[in-house]
C-alpha cells in the first residue's frame, strides 16, 4: 500500500542533483535508505564523520526534499529519514544546465562505485547465507537487441514488475531487503547514426 506521505520515488530536478553530488550527502542518503531513520549524531558515528557536518548536509538534503524530519527526536535532537525509497531522472533533462550534467556525471560515478562495495560487501558476507537465499542473490548478465524505443518499454515492464514486489514481503519474518541494481550499457560504444 504506498503512503502519500513517504512516496516511493522522486524524479531529481536540476537543484536536487547539485545538492546530491557531494560524497557525503551522497552517502548519508544511501545509507538511511539502507538503514531506516537515524540522528546526525548516529550518521556521523556510521559514517566516520562529525556531527556538524552530518546535521550541516542533511539540512541541505531536506531542502530539496530527499529527507525529512521524522517529528520523533526531542529538542535539537531530530531523527532524520530519507523522504522517498529512490529517485530518478532523465538525462536529457539537463541537456542545457552543464552545472547539471556535471553533478550528475559525478553522481552516477559515485552510485557505480557504491554498487562495486556493496557488491564485494555481499561476497564477503555470502558464505553465511542459507543456499537458497545464495542462489537468488548475485549478478548476471544478458544481453538484448532492442531499439531504443523498445528499451524504454523494457524499462516500463521493469519499473511495473519492481512496483509489484516492492513491499511484497513486509511482514514476513523470513523476508529481507533486498537491493536491485539495473544497469543497461550498449556493447558498442560508437553512438548510432541519427536518422
Amino acid at each position: 500500500m504506498k503512503n502519500p506521505e513517504h512516496p516511493v520515488g522522486m524524479r531529481l530536478d536540476e537543484r536536487a542533483v547539485r545538492v546530491l553530488a557531494h560524497p557525503l550527502r551522497s552517502r548519508i542518503l544511501g545509507w538511511l535508505r539502507m538503514h531506516g531513520p537515524a540522528t546526525a549524531t548516529e550518521l556521523a558515528a556510521a559514517l566516520s564523520t562529525n556531527t556538524g557536518a552530518t546535521s550541516y548536509h542533511l539540512r541541505a538534503l531536506e531542502d530539496v526534499g530527499l529527507v525529512t524530519d521524522t517529528g520523533a527526536g526531542a529538542g535539537k535532537r531530530r531523527v532524520w529519514r530519507a523522504s522517498t525509497d529512490f529517485h530518478s531522472w532523465s538525462n536529457s533533462d539537463f541537456a542545457d544546465d552543464e552545472d547539471a550534467q556535471t553533478a550528475l556525471g559525478w553522481l552516477r560515478r559515485d552510485y557505480v562505485r557504491q554498487y562495486a562495495l556493496r557488491t564485494e560487501q555481499w561476497l564477503d558476507a555470502e558464505a553465511a547465507w542459507p543456499a537458497e537465499w545464495v542462489d537468488q542473490l548475485g549478478f548476471g548478465d544478458t544481453l538484448l537487441t532492442v531499439t531504443a524505443d523498445q528499451l524504454a518499454a523494457f524499462q516500463a515492464e521493469l519499473d511495473a514488475l519492481t512496483e509489484k514486489y516492492h513491499r511484497i514481503g513486509e511482514g514476513d519474518p523470513s523476508a529481507r531487503r533486498v537491493q536491485l541494481v539495473v544497469q543497461s550499457t550498449p556493447v558498442d560504444l560508437e553512438p548510432p547514426a541519427q536518422p
